[in-house]
């Protein structure tokens, strides 16, 4: 009686197939395989000579055919990690991106760690960054607002799921949604690909409006910077995630509003990736 491929086999068919379509065929076909047959990637290696069974192999071909088309990986298994937290995943959320936790390492030392401070996260898709941050300062307020009920619907389930009751999640555009209040720090990721760059075509996948936001880039930046002033303590911060090539425009919008102490620091890469700025109100510096 023959049996069927081992996961060993499965997983390098699969990885083959994906190696034109992914920069990590190996890695992508090891989550995949792992989601349908229930197992971690550690557990998958363990068991590299256990057969998988047809009805297995033809969920996982089904899977390798929609990462081939541009379906990113966290959409397919439901899941990424972030911040070593584990979140929900889907089509109505941007995929986290690693170069984002360095705007969290960065928002994590700005207020004192053990002070009832309040952060506001805009656009705030699955939580990611709400997320990362109230798990390392639990006596901080956090708020998280995004113009998407669905995306509210996946932060509000990962908060549920990780346990950090400290977030609120508002609906709306930027500020709409927190009218009259302050902070001691905004945190933002908004859209900044320029429209017409050729990058999107390989993310069109994601949600449009947490990718782009108009010809430059820069209009979701723009509008962030010149209204948080009106939404931060005096000595309050505001730190934004933007482009690679952006960082020169981002600092001088930031000094352009009166924010002082403007600073650039790179992701993982090495790519500047990180700009914030302290709001001194005329007067108090």
């Amino acid at each position: 009686m023959s049996t069927g491929p081992t996961i060993a086999e499965t997983v390098k068919s699969a990885a083959l197939k994906l190696s034109a379509h992914s920069e990590s065929p190996r890695l992508d076909a090891e989550l995949l395989l792992g989601k349908v047959l229930g197992l971690s990637r550690a557990s998958l290696i363990a068991r590299d000579n256990q057969s998988v069974a047809p009805d297995d192999e033809l969920q996982l071909t089904q899977l390798t055919l929609k990462r081939a088309r541009g379906v990113p990986i966290a959409y397919l298994t439901g899941s990424r990690e972030f911040w070593s937290l584990t979140l929900t995943v889907t089509p109505d959320v941007l995929v986290p991106r690693p170069e984002t936790e360095s705007l969290v390492q960065h928002a994590l030392q700005l207020l004192p760690h053990e002070a009832a401070c309040s952060v506001l996260d805009l656009g705030t898709g699955s939580g990611a960054i709400a997320l990362a941050i109230a798990s390392e300062r639990p006596r901080w307020s956090v708020t998280g607002v995004d113009l998407s009920p669905h995306a509210l619907t996946v932060a509000a389930q990962n908060s549920r799921a990780l346990k950090l009751p400290q977030i609120t999640w508002r609906l709306g555009s930027w500020f709409e949604a927190v009218q009259g209040e302050r902070f001691h720090l905004i945190v933002a990721n908004p859209p900044y690909i320029a429209a017409a760059d050729p990058a999107l075509a390989k993310l069109t996948a994601e949600p449009a409006m947490a990718l782009s936001a108009g010809p430059t880039g820069l209009e979701s930046l723009e509008a962030i910077v010149a209204q948080a002033p009106q939404y931060l303590d005096a000595g309050g911060w505001l730190a934004l995630e933007h482009g690679c090539t952006q960082a020169p425009d981002v600092s001088r919008l930031l000094q352009q509003h009166g924010f002082a102490s403007v600073r650039t620091f790179p992701d993982f890469t090495g790519k500047p990736r990180v700009t914030l700025g302290v709001h001194t109100p005329q007067g108090t510096l």
